[in-house]
């Protein structure tokens, strides 16, 4: 599996090569027409990217309707937190087997100065959706994106229709690492916790 690293980070390395190793996604590269499968999405490899902050581009500009009420949520309140944000759809089914570790991930950082936020996309029925994040138990709020649209807001930083994907964002709302396919708990601690680590 093919590594894309801008940083040296020697206490998550083996985690994430175990991850790619293990785990894939119902998305990834569109360059990859081979492994396109019955959904029109890509098989995700589950590699990661890891941006060292100088090499960091702007922050991510999101806001949306959060799934299952009337609210919104709009990324730039989120700022002085660590974020992550998870791509999923519930027809997704890498998606299914990441979520239980998504919820543990978030459960063990929220007390940190950490948010969690899911993307659900392409979910004709918002139903559907919810029903999802019932089974899974799922407690960080998601933004609902019935037509891809807020995806556009990671056009320079995801490849199209990769789902499962996941992003870290700094306290500035910059992408700090990427992960195209499904991953694990393990992984998305270790590398939230990189992000924690660095100098406010």
């Amino acid at each position: 599996m093919a590594f894309s690293w801008s940083a040296s980070r020697g206490r998550v390395s083996l985690v994430l090569v175990v991850a790619a190793a293990l785990l894939g996604g119902c998305g990834g590269d569109a360059s990859s027409p081979a492994a396109l499968n019955d959904s029109g999405f890509v098989s995700g490899s589950g590699a990661v990217t890891i941006i060292t902050p100088a090499e960091r581009g702007d922050p991510i500009s999101l806001e949306g309707p959060l799934l299952g009420g009337s609210e919104r949520l709009d990324l730039a309140s989120l700022r002085g937190k660590v974020v992550l944000i998870n791509i999923w759809g519930s027809w997704c089914a890498p998606c299914r087997k990441e979520a239980p570790e998504l919820e543990a991930a978030w459960k063990k950082l929220k007390a940190h100065g950490v948010q969690f936020v899911g993307v659900n996309t392409r979910d004709d029925a918002a139903g559907a959706a919810e029903a999802f994040e019932r089974r899974y138990k799922i407690s960080y709020p998601s933004l609902r994106d019935p037509d891809g649209r807020l995806q556009l807001a990671f056009r320079k930083t995801l490849p199209p229709r990769a789902i499962p994907s996941t992003l870290v964002l700094d306290r500035e709302g910059r992408v700090a690492a990427r992960i195209v396919g499904a991953s694990t708990m393990r992984t998305f601690v270790a590398l939230i916790e990189d992000v924690l680590a660095e100098t406010a």
